[in-house]
């Protein structure tokens, strides 16, 4: 296994229209697309480019959004996790499985509509960790 592209930062927001319009005006960002939820996920989602990556903007839909909870700790929002791109979900799987890493949950599709999953951030320095296959690689 060897670590992938950074594909994006995620962002943990109470309000994504808040925060767009704060990246594009003191940074001068571009929003990809609209926001759209992803019920699977309990968030709404929108992601921001930038030259090398992109930041993904969540928002809870609800009180039993995972980011709801976050946003109860951290009411201003901040950062929530960091993802890394891999040409195979089901070897990466296999290989975070057979060094002991606890993952999150099961494979499920990701707001690019590639398959991804979760590493527990007590098995990655303290960083919650999604893990996703490589869009240019997905079928």
């Amino acid at each position: 296994m060897k670590l992938g592209r950074l594909n994006h930062v995620g962002v943990a927001t109470p309000s994504i229209a808040d925060s767009i319009a704060h990246y594009e005006a003191t940074m001068g960002a571009s929003v990809t697309m609209e926001p759209f939820d992803l019920p699977a996920q309990g968030v709404k989602v929108c992601f921001v480019d930038t030259p090398n990556s992109q930041i993904e903007l969540i928002e809870p839909l609800g009180e039993n959004s995972p980011i709801h909870k976050f946003l109860e700790k951290n009411p201003l929002g901040g950062q929530h996790h960091l993802c890394f791109e891999v040409p195979d979900i089901e070897e990466a799987r296999a290989w975070f499985e057979g060094i002991g890493k606890r993952i999150l949950g099961p494979t499920r599709t990701g707001a690019h509509g590639t398959p991804i999953f979760f590493l527990h951030p007590k098995d990655m320095e303290g960083v919650l960790t999604e893990i996703m296959e490589s869009p240019k690689q997905a079928h």
